[in-house]
């Protein structure tokens, strides 16, 4: 596209910013009041959920106390947001509200979010949606993140590694244990992807992790197809206590 081309687009259709939409310097971008307002996590986090923690980041490993009293079948976790204010805008407009773009702006975050996770050889895997809520809203969002992270690192994308035999309940309103309990068996290792996580370090991605029921089930789904490790990576971690 031309220089001239461009600039006559930029005039018609100015950046605007992806929340409030006031114009901004670039593309897919957020104003300076809605930057402030964007719960970006940073400092001493949870080493296996990504939840932040009181106190000054060192070389300690610590762990919140959801995940010192609750097994986790992931070795570490990470998250790029904490989920309130415009975090939750963002994850809502693009699971629900069909807005792409929103991924331009995110998936900076989550790749610096990875850098702790990612390791030679890592396949990356999205969390994956019954086949009745692909149909309806016609994209995983955890898949196009995922599909970010696994460029910038260079690794292996496998989005139909897992499947989802069911469709679960929706999970907002369910206590801890509901949670674990609605995903029972819910997700399993696709049939002709058992080579692809054998032996393999594997990444799951997904939007959201409240309880990390979702993420269990799909850590449990690799390691029975014989994956070597399991990270997790999230855009947003709800952290009720922030």
């Amino acid at each position: 596209m031309s220089t001239a081309v461009q600039t006559a687009l930029r005039i018609v259709y100015p950046p605007r910013c992806l929340l409030c939409g006031d114009l901004v310097d670039s593309d897919f971008g957020l104003c300076g009041g809605c930057w402030r307002e964007t719960p970006l996590i940073s400092g001493l986090v949870c080493d296996l959920c990504g939840v932040p923690l009181p106190g000054d980041e060192d070389a300690t490993v610590a762990h919140c106390d959801k995940c010192l009293t609750t097994a986790r079948p992931w070795s570490k976790g990470r998250a790029a947001l904490v989920y309130k204010d415009n975090a939750r805008r963002l994850v809502l407009a693009l699971k629900h509200g069909d807005r792409h773009d929103v991924v331009h702006l995110v998936r900076s975050w989550m790749i610096q979010a990875a850098s702790s996770l990612v390791q030679p050889s890592t396949v990356v895997v999205p969390v994956p949606l019954h086949w009745s809520r692909m149909l309806k809203r016609k994209y995983n969002q955890s898949a196009l993140m995922a599909q970010g992270v696994a460029q910038s690192y260079d690794c292996e994308l496998c989005p139909d590694a897992l499947t989802r035999g069911y469709r679960t309940p929706v999970l907002d309103g369910l206590g801890f244990e509901e949670r674990f309990q609605a995903l029972d068996s819910a997700i399993s290792p696709h049939p002709k992807k058992f080579s692809v996580l054998k032996g393999a370090k594997v990444l799951l991605v997904d939007d959201v992790m409240t309880s990390g029921a979702t993420l269990s089930a799909c850590a449990q789904a690799c390691l029975s197809a014989g994956a070597d490790e399991i990270f997790v990576l999230v855009l947003a971690r709800v952290a009720p206590d922030i």
